[in-house]
């Protein structure tokens, strides 16, 4: 397995991973990422988070039965394995901690209209 670290684009994988779980496969990633978080993303960098994913050991993929819509071919599913839940609950524990840790104070005076 490699390293644990888990990056934003992996760890929305993951999520996307979990909500369309058993049907996890490449361009249904991609269509509901663009769905859930209107980001422009190439089925490329979905196929590279995934085979990055799974060379961490934070999911696992399987080939589906032949489909005919498919002609013939199958898709690759994907499912988070318990390497991927820890890694996954690891970050929410600590972003949860870190905005935990963020005073009232710090948000007075806070112009969302200008950067």
């Amino acid at each position: 397995m490699k390293g644990t670290q888990l990056g934003e684009f992996e760890e929305l994988i993951l999520l996307i991973i979990g909500v369309l779980f058993p049907d996890a496969y490449g361009l249904n990633i991609r269509s509901e990422i663009i769905n859930q978080t209107n980001r422009k993303v190439a089925i490329g960098a979905v196929h590279s988070a995934l085979s990055r994913l799974e060379d961490k050991g934070f999911v696992k993929s399987a080939l589906s039965d032949a489909t005919h819509e498919r002609g013939g071919r199958r898709k690759r599913l994907f499912q988070i394995t318990a390497a991927g839940k820890k890694a996954m609950e690891s970050n929410y524990e600590l972003r949860n901690n870190l905005w935990d840790q963020i005073s009232e104070l710090t948000w007075r005076g806070v112009n969302y209209g200008s950067v």
